[in-house]
């Protein structure tokens, strides 16, 4: 499965953004699917996930109550609304897919990944 980002951007402290992730090539409805990020001089974290159905989304705790993960499986894309917005946000947001029946948080267990969308907070 090939995966696209789209909706990345820059926005002042307390914006929302929405990110895309477009699927091709298989359904996603086969998978659990993540956004992770990547800030400069970091490590890639987890920032959330959703089961395959979509009854089940996980959340890092730094993004809880502030992001919101959905998919639309017929559309075969993943979404990730960003509010309240922190300058900490700042990242390249990266979209992946876990196959196997996973489910959960487990950056190893995606093994799909796009090729990632800037998202850039201004204080």
């Amino acid at each position: 499965v090939q995966l696209i980002e789209s909706g990345g951007g820059l926005v002042q402290a307390g914006g929302s953004l929405r990110l895309s992730c477009a699927a091709s090539g298989r359904t996603i409805s086969d998978y659990a699917m993540g956004w992770f990020r990547q800030a400069p001089g970091k490590e890639r974290e987890t920032v959330a996930a959703i089961n395959y159905s979509g009854a089940r989304t996980y959340y890092s705790d730094s993004v809880k109550g502030r992001f919101t993960i959905s998919r639309d499986n017929a559309k075969n894309t993943v979404y990730l609304q960003m509010n309240s917005l922190k300058p900490d946000d700042t990242a390249i947001y990266y979209c992946a897919a876990a196959g196997g029946g996973y489910y959960g948080g487990q950056m190893s267990e995606y093994d799909h990944w796009g090729q990632g969308t800037q998202v850039t907070v201004s204080s």
